[in-house]
């Protein structure tokens, strides 16, 4: 990337968009009129946490409230269905290469940056060689560790090949350190990854990127751009009528933080006209929806997994754990949980994955079996501490009681979200109860959490799941893959780091004013808002 002085473009480009801004909304009303002279339409957006960078390499959190903004004014290279399926969003095509080490991504000649720049393969290129300069203090940047060029880190490695590059103008070509279809990169990396207007990054020092006033006032080549921001508050975007999948059929969109408790009734008050995650109700908050007139759908994909950490270092014994598994009764947990929108679990491959076949079946509660397994392992009554949030306190009561009756002690801690998993990092606790939006790659969750950089569950030797995840990540025949996530998912089920709990389904309250949302999608850290329409 050719070097350049950025600051006199960064102060124009905020000056175009305070002028922009000026113009959009009247002093008066904080409106616009539209073209034809009325009234803008306005989306009331919910969310019940906020974001924490408007740049999307810079979350602390990674959490998908934060990528539900990115989602928005930056572009992807796909659209992710809820069942797994992708549409084009950045990219209007692609294709893998025979040995699977190559992708090629047609990029879409429409799409353009939100101040009227095309956006080029380059474009991808510039963005991915600067979030892999290892002076640039990237957040996440392991995701980039698929591409060959680049350390366990993900920063690129002097004197090697990087595996990104563009092959003409608009096709970007990737190169992965094991075989890959681009549609398992698509499934596993795409909320990872957003096009940045590189051509207003040229001359910025890496070190100091994420500190550019650019992302105060970020542009994007996504479906809606920036407006204004209250931090942690609120976010005021418009549509944009450039979008090469479609203009929304709104003018603005504007997102407030709100307590969680508070969505459902704003969206009956009609303060709100749709909130973040689907519009995802609880079975109780689904009766009052639909006493108000608010329909409620079921969704028909899976969009949350349930699982029991386990403390490797305080419960070292695979006996202990996989006595723990049986003496929970799965079923009246989930039962209690979902209200009949949830299906148990003996493995993290979600049941709507193209491997689902390999997953190791629930199986039943067995207390006397649990007793045997602790006695053959010398189980001395120990306690040991069950940590979860305040909200499920109640699973978790369900939970002791289960385990007190094949003789294991339990005490219950509740902290925040944020603690329990520092505390199950650092070794505080030896169970926590937690749940993920999964993926329908067999690898989603055991991938990341059974590496060195990430030994959540403290497992001792972590090399007989790395062998098994390398050889899957290294064969491209489809039926050899199944056996061998087979063979990894039977693995896990004698060691049991963590107890696949369960898969839960959600119910969507409909919006009673914007039609054609995708709902279920949502869950998935994206939504396609190019085809919402305000009715």
């Amino acid at each position: 990337m050719h070097l350049k002085r950025l600051i006199p473009l960064v102060l124009a480009l905020a000056l175009t968009f305070t002028l922009a801004a000026c113009g959009e909304k009247t002093a008066e009303t904080g409106t616009a009129p539209t073209e034809s002279g009325a009234e803008p339409v306005t989306i009331h957006y919910g969310i019940s946490n906020a974001w924490d960078a408007l740049m999307p390499y810079n979350s602390v959190s990674g959490s998908n409230y934060a990528r539900m903004i990115y989602d928005k004014i930056y572009d992807r290279l796909a659209y992710i269905h809820a069942d797994g399926t992708l549409s084009p969003r950045a990219a209007k095509s692609w294709e893998g290469s025979e040995d699977g080490y190559t992708a090629l991504f047609h990029l879409d000649e429409k799409a353009a940056f939100h101040d009227g720049t095309p956006v080029t393969a380059e474009h991808w290129v510039e963005t991915f060689t600067l979030m892999t300069d290892p002076a640039c203090p990237v957040l996440g940047r392991g995701n980039f560790s698929v591409f060959t060029g680049t350390d366990g880190d993900g920063c690129r490695v002097e004197g090697e090949t990087f595996g990104v590059e563009a092959t003409d103008g608009y096709t970007l070509k990737l190169t992965f350190k094991s075989p890959t279809t681009p549609e398992d990169f698509l499934l596993d990396k795409n909320r990872e990854f957003y096009v940045l207007p590189t051509h207003l990054l040229e001359g910025a020092d890496p070190e100091s990127l994420m500190e550019l006033e650019l992302w105060k006032a970020p542009v994007g080549s996504g479906p809606c751009k920036f407006v204004e921001e209250l931090p942690g508050s609120q976010l005021t975007l418009v549509a944009n009528k450039n979008y090469q999948l479609g203009v929304p059929g709104f003018d603005y969109l504007v997102m407030t933080v709100m307590d969680k408790s508070n969505l459902l009734t704003a969206l009956i008050a009609g303060d709100l006209d749709y909130y973040a995650i689907g519009g995802n109700v609880s079975a109780e908050d689904a009766v009052l929806a639909e006493s108000n007139g608010v329909t409620v759908l079921e969704g028909t994909v899976p969009n949350t997994f349930f699982e029991l950490m386990l403390n490797g270092d305080s419960i070292p014994d695979a006996r202990v754990r996989r006595a723990i598994e049986l003496a929970l009764d799965k079923e009246l947990l989930c039962e209690q949980s979902t209200h009949g929108l949830g299906t148990v679990a003996g493995s993290s491959i979600s049941p709507e994955s193209p491997y689902a076949d390999a997953a190791v079946p629930a199986g039943e509660r067995d207390v006397e079996a649990a007793k045997t397994l602790l006695t053959e392992a010398g189980y001395d009554g120990r306690s040991y501490t069950l940590v979860c949030t305040s909200n499920r306190s109640g699973l978790a009561a369900l939970m002791q009681q289960n385990l007190a009756e094949a003789g294991i002690n339990v005490t219950i801690e509740t902290v925040d979200s944020a603690a329990m998993f520092a505390g199950m990092s650092e070794g505080t606790y030896d169970m926590g109860i937690a749940s993920h939006t999964p993926g329908a790659l067999p690898l989603w969750f055991t991938e990341s959490r059974l590496s060195t950089a990430n030994n959540l569950f403290h497992v001792a030797d972590l090399s007989p799941y790395t062998d098994h995840i390398q050889a899957i990540r290294a064969e491209a025949d489809p039926d050899e893959r199944l056996a061998l996530v087979a063979g990894l998912d039977e693995y896990l089920a004698q060691e049991r780091p963590f107890i696949p709990l369960w898969f839960g389904t959600a119910l969507h309250a409909q919006s009673p004013t914007v039609a054609n949302i995708d709902y279920p999608s949502a869950s998935f850290s994206n939504e396609n808002v190019w085809e919402w329409v305000k009715e």
